[in-house]
């Protein structure tokens, strides 16, 4: 009951976040430079078929006014449309998600199992070589910017070697296997990126479930080492690890606007970078609060996780 309100409390903070930050995304739509009938009916249009325009999409309403109109119809859905495209903009942020959420999936599919297992056997073997080799390498990788590895392995495993295609989008009609072959590429500097971070929260959730009570208790009791690890150590070690990777979804799903433009995919954060170009205000503004929605609601995905499968977070949850 306390945890169910704790949970409630929660998601009140989510709603009050969004809403907040549906606030920022229509007013910076309100400052940046350019008109909209300007923009739809071009730099030659009459004036008074601009204001025409105008006062025809409510854009010479006041400020208050056309948010209310504007957010009373984002939140069912409905963002207008698209001054570019000339089409509702919705269909586009569903399908820029479901891009986004393809390279995601590719990504965790290879990060999982890297950054975790290394994390296992670099928290298992901590202070040797091993776990000397994973720590430095994993240091290593993360310094380096993903569009600077990007670039590196578009070079050499797609002009030179020719193992991946060049982007990542695969042709029309292609099958599952297909789509996800094209992704590979465009998720590796991801993998590479996070690998070592998501090793190191793992190497740190091991070591301290190794010199943990319980496991000493097991380890007396004569248990084989490796129940011990997998029934006592990994049990208790990935569970702040588990929190991570939900936190790090939203990053994945909004946040790879250099990966998406360097690969030709057409995913949310090379949506919102196009609209900008493009003074498409409907478009940004309903690119970046999605995306600002992704992020908090993987963030609260992560602090519910944490709250479930760690038993020491639901004790302080009821204190």
């Amino acid at each position: 009951m306390v945890i169910s309100r704790a949970l409630a409390a929660r998601l009140g903070s989510l709603l009050l976040t969004l809403w907040l930050v549906s606030i920022l995304v229509f007013w910076a739509g309100q400052v940046l430079p350019g008109d909209v009938g300007r923009v739809m009916l071009g730099p030659f249009a009459d004036a008074q078929a601009v204001a025409e325009l105008n006062k025809r999409l409510g854009a010479d309403q006041p400020v208050l006014v056309q948010y209310w109109h504007w957010f009373s119809k984002a939140i069912t859905g409905d963002f207008g449309d698209s001054l570019a495209m000339r089409a509702p903009v919705a269909p586009f942020v569903l399908e820029s998600i479901r891009k986004s959420a393809a390279l995601a999936g590719v990504i965790l599919v290879f990060l999982v199992p890297l950054g975790v297992g290394a994390g296992v056997v670099a928290g298992l073997n901590a202070g040797r070589l091993v776990d000397r080799l994973i720590v430095f390498a994993g240091v290593s990788l993360a310094i380096v910017p993903d569009f600077v590895s990007g670039l590196l392995l578009l070079i050499v495993f797609g002009l030179w070697l020719s193992w991946f295609p060049i982007n990542g989008v695969a042709p029309d009609g292609a099958g599952f296997w297909t789509n996800g072959y094209y992704l590979i590429l465009p998720a590796l500097p991801l993998v590479l990126n996070l690998a070592g971070y998501i090793a190191r929260m793992t190497r740190a959730g091991v070591i301290d479930a190794m010199a943990a009570d319980y496991t000493r208790t097991a380890v007396l009791k004569g248990l084989d080492r490796r129940e011990v690890v997998v029934r006592h150590v990994l049990r208790n070690a990935l569970t702040p690890t588990i929190a991570v990777l939900a936190t790090q979804s939203g990053y994945l799903l909004g946040g790879l606007v250099v990966i998406e433009a360097l690969f030709g995919i057409q995913g949310l954060g090379n949506l919102v970078l196009n609209a900008a170009r493009a003074r498409d205000f409907p478009m940004l503004e309903a690119g970046v609060l999605v995306m600002a929605a992704i992020f908090v609601l993987s963030a609260a995905l992560g602090d519910v996780l944490q709250a479930l499968l760690d038993p020491r977070q639901r004790r302080r949850v009821s204190q």
